[in-house]
């Protein structure tokens, strides 16, 4: 209690502080002709139509390629760690690690993430979220941000928001080349190197297109806590330790090629992408797996046409196609001191796929834009394994998923509105009303309606006060539904196909002024209900109480819609040039939340009514279970100060502060099987420092400092992450 308080004492200290220079910087009228000014930005993923961001009644954030540049930044994670609503456990671990997003509290498959609109997940996964150590920083011309529910726009998963990533178009007539190389080391015989090659040939009739490459190599960390040599006793691991540990080193290469044609009246482009990467993980929490490898690939091809026939309507098809193969290998681990091995082989190939068609028409007139259209989402997933153990006699099993031809296709219609007051009356422009609706028929639950209601007003001086309240929806992975694994004395099955949609009710009231040239600032309040949760639980016989039962008495697992999930908190962003050389900017993020099981809305039609335990912490559904505070979501805050002493010179100092939260460990304790408890993690500050130098026009160089005060912190319970950090960079583009 005593370091929330803290914190909130730092927080209201912050925000008082980032309004200090408004006055100032307001009052100031004499022109600066040294001052660099930013073209405005667009958003497109707000309403599906190019917008003001500061005419949006939403919150929004537009991260440019050159921004990402200037924060020197490794990786997607860590540049979306920067904004406010998010955090992402394994930013701060040895890369190639499991980076799994969560934005304004929502699980990490609640976040819809797009390339160019197309949705990108992994179906073959458990919970259909994609890992966010598969995107790399090449190839992107802007990010797009949009917190809360956009099921209206996008469909399932948008609860918590959507990340749509921009990739590059045509440039101004001529060939481009944009080349950069970067080194560093992260810890002791850690190192990281990766080099990025863009080209770019643009013709003057439109025409463009693009290639890049980008190779990452990495050797790792000891992605677990070593408890011998860390001393890590004190976080409660009973597990055998011993010295022959191995590092998780990691390589990546994506390569890409887009062709487009670009004018007034027609936008047309198609691309592909093909991203390979392997990285050794470890076995959990405190335990190293030397042998225990994961290969990835993913084709990506995207497409699109638009066409503008005036000033009022146009037409475009966005399309996507992807399929993906990952391959695990665990070939027998190191399993005491001495060095003995468990004599245990496993083999396991998981493939997904999915394919998108969406066809939008956009009309516009005074005071009007309607954006509607269809979408039809197909995804696709298999897996085979084989498991070998020869450590008390010989025992195989095999499992091959391909004849159960799993795949789902849902269907959508959508339709969305811009409406202003100008309509009516120009005196009413300052008022403004969007509406969105979208049905979706899924191949297996039926039919889904979303819908938001978002009235804004005009502020003078740039203001814009907002209000929306949206619903969602998330739809089960294919996993969850269709996981064929059982345990033969109950014969009830993992997936259940009779899950529901996750259903959300959400709303927002937030204000956002840009005051001049020099500062802008917005704040939002928030909460999202989720109904009809999934989570993984297990089946124990209905013939015995909860308090005598023996394994003998365990039925299996599965997954279930068991509760609600309440999600609530405050934002705050600001962006402040105190003078032509010194630009601050600064965020916060208040985040709370609890989740509450009851076992009234369980459907005894998949259970066979029998006792359902939580994986999630071990209790038992047999009266409603209430559980405060979310797992691996703190509060955050973030600030960075950017100085220029000289045009060629560029320094920034950047903070990054995430509260106290809960993690999860599997503890033996909690019935029968074990289930998650749950483990107080302490709250930390990382401080990063970068200089980036012009050498000459086209060719800059960059040093970063990360974590510069070396301090040491968890985002996982059991996890290593970074120590102290040093990297070079070298960028040559014109």
């Amino acid at each position: 209690m005593k370091k929330e308080k803290t914190f909130s004492t730092q927080v209201l200290a912050f925000c008082l502080a980032a309004f200090i220079p408004i006055s100032g910087i307001h009052a100031q009228e004499k022109v600066d002709t040294n001052k660099v000014h930013e073209i405005r930005e667009v958003v497109i993923s707000s309403s599906r139509t190019e917008r003001d961001p500061d005419k949006v009644g939403r919150s929004i954030t537009v991260i440019s390629n050159e921004q990402i540049k200037v924060s020197g930044a490794n990786t997607l994670a860590e540049v979306l760690s920067q904004q406010e609503g998010i955090y992402i456990v394994g930013t701060g671990q040895t890369p190639g690690q499991l980076q799994n997003l969560f934005m304004r509290g929502a699980n990490g498959n609640q976040t819809a993430v797009m390339i160019d609109g197309i949705r990108i997940t992994d179906p073959s996964t458990a919970d259909n979220a994609i890992d966010l150590s598969e995107i790399s920083l090449s190839n992107i011309e802007r990010i797009e941000i949009v917190r809360g529910a956009q099921s209206s726009l996008y469909g399932s998963s948008a609860i918590g928001g959507v990340i749509n990533i921009i990739t590059k178009k045509g440039m101004t007539p001529g060939v481009h080349v944009d080349a950069n190389v970067m080194g560093g080391t992260f810890g002791p015989k850690a190192s990281v190197f990766t080099e990025n090659l863009f080209l770019n040939y643009s013709h003057k009739s439109g025409f463009y297109v693009n290639g890049e490459i980008f190779h990452n190599h990495t050797n790792g960390l000891d992605a677990t806590v070593d408890t011998i040599t860390d001393n890590m006793k004190a976080y409660g691991s009973t597990l055998y330790n011993h010295q022959h540990r191995g590092r998780n080193d990691f390589n990546k290469t994506d390569a890409m090629a887009k062709l487009g044609y670009h004018t007034s009246k027609a936008d047309i482009f198609a691309s592909y992408k093909r991203e390979d990467q392997s990285t050794n993980i470890d076995q959990g929490a405190f335990t190293d797996d030397r042998a225990y490898n994961i290969g990835f690939g993913r084709n990506l091809f995207t497409c699109g046409a638009a066409y503008t026939f005036n000033n009022h309507f146009d037409v475009s098809y966005l399309g996507g196609m992807t399929d993906l193969k990952r391959l695990a290998v665990d070939d027998s681990s190191v399993v005491d001191s001495s060095g003995a091995y468990n004599h245990n082989y496993f083999k396991g190939t998981f493939r997904g796929s999915t394919i998108t068609n969406e066809l939008q028409a956009h009309y516009h007139t005074k005071g009007l834009s309607v954006v509607a259209g269809g979408c039809a989402f197909n995804e696709k997933m298999s897996a085979s394994t084989y498991y070998f153990s020869s450590s008390f006699g010989r025992y195989e099993t095999r499992q091959n998923l391909d004849s159960l031809h799993i795949s789902v296709t849902t269907i959508s219609e959508f339709v969305h509105a811009d409406l202003d007051g100008s309509m009516f009356y120009d005196k009413l422009s300052i008022l403004a009303l969007s509406l969105g609706a979208r049905n979706t028929q899924h191949q297996l639950f039926g039919n889904n309606f979303t819908y938001d209601i978002n009235p804004s007003l005009k502020i003078p001086g740039n203001g814009l006060l907002f209000a929306s309240w949206s619903t969602g929806f998330n739809a089960p992975s294919l996993y969850q539904l269709y996981a064929p694994d059982q345990y033969l004395p109950g014969g009830i099955t993992r997936g259940n196909p009779n899950l529901k949609p996750e259903t959300s009710k959400s709303m927002e009231f937030g204000f956002k002024q840009r005051v001049n040239e020099d500062v802008s600032f917005h704040f939002s309040y928030f909460k999202t209900v989720v109904d009809n949760s999934i989570d993984y639980v297990y089946l124990w016989s209905k013939n015995k109480p909860a308090d005598s039962l023996t394994f003998n008495d365990y039925l299996g697992d599965t997954y279930v819609n068991i509760g609600r999930q309440t999600n609530q908190g405050f934002e705050f962003g600001i962006n402040t040039r105190l003078t032509s050389r010194i630009f601050i900017s600064g965020n916060v993020s208040l985040i709370n939340g609890k989740l509450e099981y009851d076992p009234a809305i369980i459907s005894t039609q998949h259970t066979q009514g029998n006792q359902v335990q939580l994986f999630a912490n071990g209790a038992f559904l047999n009266s409603k279970v209430e559980s405060y505070g979310l797992v691996r979501r703190p509060s955050t805050a973030n600030i960075s100060l950017t100085y220029k002493p000289i045009k060629a010179l560029s320094v920034r100092v950047a903070l990054r502060y995430a509260g106290p939260r809960t993690d999860v460990y599997y503890n033996s304790t909690l019935g029968p099987n074990g289930a998650q408890a749950t483990k107080e993690m302490g709250d930390y500050t990382l401080v990063d420092l970068s200089l980036r130098y012009s050498i000459f026009k086209a060719l800059n160089a960059g040093i970063r400092v990360e974590n510069l005060f070396d301090e040491k912190y968890y985002e996982i319970y059991g996890y290593t992450t970074r120590g102290r950090s040093v990297y070079l960079s070298l960028n040559y583009s014109f």
